[in-house]
């Protein structure tokens, strides 16, 4: 008997990804037509026509938007994907933002999530989002094939997280990723105010600043690097390596999770260039000097222990507890199905676990929420039809007519239903191949009952990592040191579980999302602004009058 679950998408929520936000349902191949226009739009009438119906937009009155600028100015935020209102933001980017963003004067702008239209002439869509002002630039099909689904998702991607072999290095996919971002800045810049401070996240979006560089805006640009930086051999895997490096040399600040990432970085720009300032907050290169740090992003840990489950969490939770209650020890892993989290890994380490540990079947069940994600990219469409295979390879040959070694869930699982099933489990796993943080682990520590916790076992390829010294460890894809790690969080008693979660709580409480944001930004305001006469003199109004890119 072969146990898993695969329910309809009408559970919504939980372990999402920006694809499955229903961009991939409305991706499809581009026409030759389409291609050959995907530069259309740049000349500089089109150009001034975007800009003036920016400029309307943004004039137009928006509901309880306070139209002064702070005394520190506005945060504009661009990411790829922003908050939608309408929805309970899953988690990534959004949560991190969507507190700050609300509350405070400011812009933030990103792709709409809709796809159509011409490819040089987006759509904008604004709309109120407490008292800042969402900006939503819609992707034609093209831009969706090469920009996001091609060059961010089959060839940053799997770059920066040590997974080069699965990239795709199509030439037609630089160029689109390119020019979407010069749209993103042609767009932005109208909007922008001389005292701004511009955050920029993400891989998506690395060459935008020096795209507004070009159209004249010198406001203060930051950068935060969600995935993990990698080595720079493996960094150089992408054709375009020094075009990217060099765009990130138009941030005043570029912020990256672990000190791991900041020092392939810099080993990057010392074998490149061999040019490397004293102090070592900065960096020197391409005839600029950035600041360069790490900020390790953290959980909202308050939002996440005020959650509760309701009647649409019902059909997961059943299941989890009726687990639970034959009193099997559970364990569980909770991500969307990506080949950067190591899935196969863990269930094959199972596997091993159980058959050297005969002992173990009928008394433990592995919990897997993997929520399929970037189905239209080949290399994501193979994972979850081998992981398929592998769950039901091992279910067959363990299980029972009464006990099933893993519960496979590959769907979306609503975020509130996960603090009851994190604490319902003895031991919660993250094996990332690499991973720039990976919140699950927190989440995982933050929501274990202090008096009777479960242990993390930990990948040292994430980048929680080097906070979460109190975890079980274990070196990426090494089968046999995850296989031990489990006999130990298995075997482990209450007083030394007790006292490695109450280590790992203290971490997890105090370098939380509040302390990111506010660090981060700190640093960023305390940038030097561009000097003039060093080429960006020129500020985000000056661009109104007729500054544009090439």
């Amino acid at each position: 008997m072969v146990r898993s679950i695969s329910h309809a998408s009408r559970h919504s929520g939980g372990v999402r990804s920006p694809a499955q936000d229903g961009a991939a349902a409305a991706a499809q191949s581009a026409q030759e037509r389409e291609r050959s226009t995907a530069g259309a739009g740049q000349q500089p009438g089109g150009l001034a026509r975007r800009r003036k119906r920016a400029r309307d937009a943004a004039a137009a009155p928006q509901p309880g938007l306070p139209q002064a600028p702070s005394a520190d100015g506005r945060l504009v935020v661009v990411s790829n994907r922003m908050v939608d209102p309408s929805k309970a933001a899953a988690g990534g980017v959004a949560v991190a933002l969507a507190d700050t963003m609300h509350g405070n004067e400011g812009l933030w702008m990103g792709w709409s999530g809709e796809i159509g239209g011409r490819p040089g002439t987006p759509k904008i869509r604004t709309q109120p989002f407490g008292k800042s002002t969402l900006v939503g630039m819609d992707l034609s099909r093209a831009q969706f094939n090469h920009y996001y689904s091609g060059f961010y998702n089959s060839v940053l991607w799997p770059v920066m997280q040590n997974s080069a072999q699965w990239a795709d290095l199509k030439p037609s996919h630089y160029g689109v990723y390119r020019q979407v971002n010069r749209i993103f800045a042609s767009q932005l810049a109208p909007l922008l105010r001389d005292d701004d401070v511009l955050w920029i996240h993400d891989c998506h979006l690395i060459p935008l600043a020096e795209e507004l560089r070009k159209l004249g805006c010198r406001q203060r640009i930051g950068f935060f690097n969600h995935s993990p930086f990698p080595a720079p051999d493996v960094f150089k895997a992408i054709p375009q390596h020094g075009e990217l490096m060099q765009s990130l040399f138009s941030y005043d600040l570029v912020g990256m999770q672990i000190p791991r990432d900041v020092d392939h970085l810099r080993e990057y720009v010392r074998a490149e260039h061999a040019q490397e300032a004293e102090d070592g907050k900065t960096l020197q290169a391409y005839g600029r000097r950035i600041q360069l740090e790490h900020f390790p992003i953290g959980i909202d840990f308050q939002n996440l222990m005020e959650l509760k489950p309701n009647a649409d969490s019902d059909w997961i939770l059943d299941k989890v507890r009726a687990e639970k209650d034959q009193g099997r020890m559970l364990m569980v892993g909770v991500e969307r199905l990506d080949y950067a989290k190591g899935i196969p890994d863990r269930l094959s380490a199972l596997g091993d676990l159980l058959e050297r540990r005969a002992d173990l079947r009928g008394k433990v069940t592995f919990v897997q929420i993997g929520a399929p994600s970037r189905q239209n990219v080949q290399a994501y469409a193979d994972l979850a039809r081998n992981t398929r295979k592998l769950v039901d390879a091992i279910n067959q040959r363990y299980g029972t007519e009464s006990w099933q070694p893993i519960l496979y869930i590959d769907q979306s699982v609503q975020r509130n239903a996960l603090p009851d099933i994190y604490r319902m489990s003895r031991v919660g796993v993250v094996t990332s191949v690499a991973d720039g943080m990976n919140l699950v682990s927190k989440e995982y520590v933050a929501t274990q009952d202090a008096k009777d916790p479960g242990v993390l076992v930990l990948s040292e390829g994430a980048g929680a990592a080097y906070q979460l010294k109190d975890a079980i460890q274990v070196p990426p894809s090494n089968l046999q040191a995850i296989t031990r790690a489990y006999e130990q969080a298995l075997s482990m008693g209450p007083e030394e579980r007790r006292e490695r979660h109450a280590r790992l709580l203290d971490n997890v409480r105090t370098e939380d999302l509040t302390r990111w944001r506010s660090n981060y930004l700190s640093a960023l305001r305390s940038v030097p602004t561009a000097a003039p006469g060093d080429g960006s003199s020129v500020s985000g109004r000056d661009a109104k009058r007729g500054r544009s890119s090439a």
